[in-house]
Parts: structure tokens; sequence; C-alpha cells
């Protein structure tokens, strides 16, 4: 069995042990959520697309309507929904005037989509499905504490970034949507994922490779590297030492 036929299974029994459920899920124009989206609509269950603009880049937010418009004419079993955020963000930044930070906002912008989502799936008695890939949900923590990692379930978060374009690929995604930049959507200057981490996803993919490896890495093997590639290895545990508490349980006092 093919890897999409895989997770539409998973899905769909997952669906049916908890009381048959629907699916929510966030549209940002992205290849991720694009992949996500088709994967639930192609379960035949119920699935809730939905686009949440705040002060949206132009760009990704047309990719997003393609995307919703390509699913409308194939599925049957979606709805999809549009509900601008801009408004309510606009006004929360200005009760936090005395508190700025630019990645507090960010991360504010994530967190209002998480209880958007999650508001829709109380509605429609359904799952908030996640969206991010294994680089991001366990190699760097490249997502939002309780934004964008808040979710019920994670059908592509084992899957690599180049999984998933194969996937988006024999899935007929819009090729302007696999050849986007990948971007969080969560910056007015449209900055992509690899300028604010300083590495493409594939060089991730070879420093999780690297350091996963089971064997242990030797001495050798580490002067082989050139300065690019050490550079990566820099980044790359930089970001999962930082970002490690996401991506593991709350910590728990025992008495």
């Amino acid at each position: 069995m093919d890897l999409q036929s895989r997770i539409i299974n998973w899905l769909k029994k997952y669906s049916e042990d908890n009381e048959n459920m629907c699916f929510v899920v966030g549209i940002s124009g992205g290849i991720d959520s694009a992949v996500v989206s088709t994967l639930c609509s192609l379960t035949n269950i119920k699935t809730h697309v939905v686009s949440i603009p705040i002060k949206q880049n132009q760009k990704q937010l047309s990719l997003a309507n393609e995307h919703i418009n390509w699913l409308n004419s194939k599925f049957t079993n979606i709805e999809t929904h549009t509900i601008d955020l801009s408004d309510l963000y606009v006004s929360l930044e200005k009760k936090f005037d005395d508190y700025n930070t630019m990645l507090g906002l960010a991360n504010t912008k994530s967190r209002l989509r998480m209880v958007t989502l999650y508001h829709l799936a109380t509605k429609f008695n359904g799952l908030v499905v996640g969206t991010g890939n294994k680089v991001e949900d366990f190699g760097i923590g490249f997502f939002t504490k309780y934004g964008d990692g808040g979710v019920d379930i994670s059908p592509i978060a084992d899957l690599l970034k180049s999984e998933v374009r194969l996937l988006a690929k024999s899935l007929l995604i819009s090729e302007n949507i696999i050849n986007a930049k990948p971007t969080d959507g969560l910056w007015e200057d449209d900055r992509c994922d690899e300028e604010q981490i300083g590495a493409s996803y594939e060089e991730l993919e070879w420093a999780m490779s690297f350091l996963e490896s089971p064997k242990p890495i030797q001495e050798t093997e580490i002067k082989k590297l050139n300065d690019r590639k050490l550079d990566i290895l820099n980044i790359y545990k930089n970001f999962n030492k930082k970002n490690f508490h996401k991506m593991v349980p709350i910590p728990l006092f025992k008495k």
C-alpha cells in the first residue's frame, strides 16, 4: 500500500474510532496544508477547510484561494470557510502597545488561527488536523506553541519536506503551491522560512539524518564536512535546543 493510501486509511480509522468526527484544516497557501487538506478530502469524510487571513500577504492569500477552489472542483465532502481576523488582530496589537514584540505579535496571529479552528471544530464536532512536517515538528521546532502546534492529529508529522513534495505531486497539487517558497505567513514583509532559519529544508533534512544516525558519529566524519555543512549542523542544533520545550510533554511535578 502506498504512502498516500496509508495516511488516508489512518485518517479514516482515527475518525471512526472517535465517533466519526469530521476534519478541520487551516489553509495557508503552502504545500503542507494543501497536502493535508487533500488527504482529508480523499477520505470522503466531511472536511472543513478554513482560510484565516490576518493582514495576509496577497500572494499567500491567492495561493490559498487557488487551492480551495481546486478542492471545491474535485470533492463534494468539503465545506469552505473564510474568516478574516485582521480587524481583531489590529485591535489586539493596540492593546499590546506597552508590551510590543514583533515575534510575540507574529505568534499571536498563529494562536488566533488556532482558536478559530477549535471554535469551528466545536461547532462541527471535528478534529483539528495539523499540517506540520517532521523537520518542523521534531527537528527544529519551527512552529508556534499553542498556535499551529495546537492540533488533535498530525498526518504528515513523520514526513520530511521532500516526502511532502513528492506526495503533493502525486496528489496533483498546483505547481504554483509546490514551487512557492515555504513561509509561515506570520510576517508582513513576506519573509520565507529559509530566511528565518538560515538553511533550506533540504539542508535541515541532511542535518537531521546526520545527527540521528544509529551509528555514533566519529570525529573523522565531522572533520570531513565543509564549512557550509558545519554551519547547517550548528543551525539545526541551536534551533533544536532553543525549541526543545515545544517538542516534549509539559514538565509535570509529581508529589
